[in-house]
């Protein structure tokens, strides 16, 4: 098994799954019919892509487990997702924000990993990427139009950006993992991915009114399989029927 390879495609993987599982929060509660049904097409687009990912890593991994047993049989520390993805919905705001910040992230790292040298990854981010642009694009006009809209709207989009931004630096973390598939063209430096989505951000946030933080502060751990409290509430429902009835099948 290529443990590097395995550790990634988690990564990628439990991003997309445990942000589609919030966005899939909203179904039956959004702001107005056509934003709800948007937000749980966009939970199916991560969940759609997790799946892929998770086959792909099973694979890999070619110990026996499927990719339903990656999403649901495993211990919150053997997750890899980010801090940002499992934060709470809260509001409207707050959830197009976070969504924004990942976004930004996710279609050049796309961009990027097409050219990968492992001929799955390359397919896996070719597919995933015309969803990314769609998603980007409706995340930051939610957040052009929630800042730059009613004073009620402007704070509550500058809160989230205050409460969220923490947890960005983690977008760009590297270890030997990176290192080691970087040496193999199988994945790119995050540097130039960093730069883009600096300035993605930073456009949106300028025409939104909105202000980064510049306190500095940084929270991150997600992806050595430290989270917040968050995660394990999300774990706890999203692995109940796995949980109760293993093997079952839809």
């Amino acid at each position: 098994m290529n443990k590097n390879l395995f550790e990634y495609l988690l990564r990628l993987g439990d991003d997309s799954l445990i942000i589609g599982h919030r966005l899939s929060e909203w179904c039956g509660h959004g702001p107005i019919l056509e934003e709800d049904i948007a937000m749980t097409n966009m939970a199916l687009d991560f969940i759609g892509q997790a799946t892929t990912i998770f086959e792909y890593a099973a694979k890999v991994e070619n110990t026996g487990r499927d990719a339903d047993a990656l999403a649901f049989l495993r211990y919150e520390r053997e997750y890899r997702n980010v801090l940002l993805v499992e934060q709470p919905n809260e509001d409207f705001a707050v959830t197009m924000v976070r969504q924004f910040l990942f976004d930004a992230f996710r279609k050049p790292l796309y961009e990027a990993l097409q050219n990968s040298s492992d001929t799955q990854i390359a397919a896996i981010a070719e597919k995933s990427l015309k969803e990314t642009k769609y998603h980007l694009k409706h995340s930051s006009e939610w957040v052009i139009r929630l800042g730059d809209g009613t004073e009620e709207s402007h704070e509550k989009a500058q809160y989230a950006v205050d409460t969220l931004w923490r947890y960005t630096d983690e977008l760009f973390f590297e270890n030997e993992v990176d290192a080691a598939l970087q040496a193999e063209n199988v994945i790119p430096s995050l540097i130039p991915i960093r730069e883009e989505w600096q300035k993605t951000v930073t456009d949106v946030l300028t025409e939104a009114t909105l202000s980064i933080p510049q306190n500095g502060w940084k929270q991150q751990g997600g992806r050595t399989g430290l989270h917040s409290e968050h995660l394990g509430y999300i774990l706890a429902e999203l692995q109940y029927m796995q949980r109760a009835y293993p093997g079952m099948k839809w």
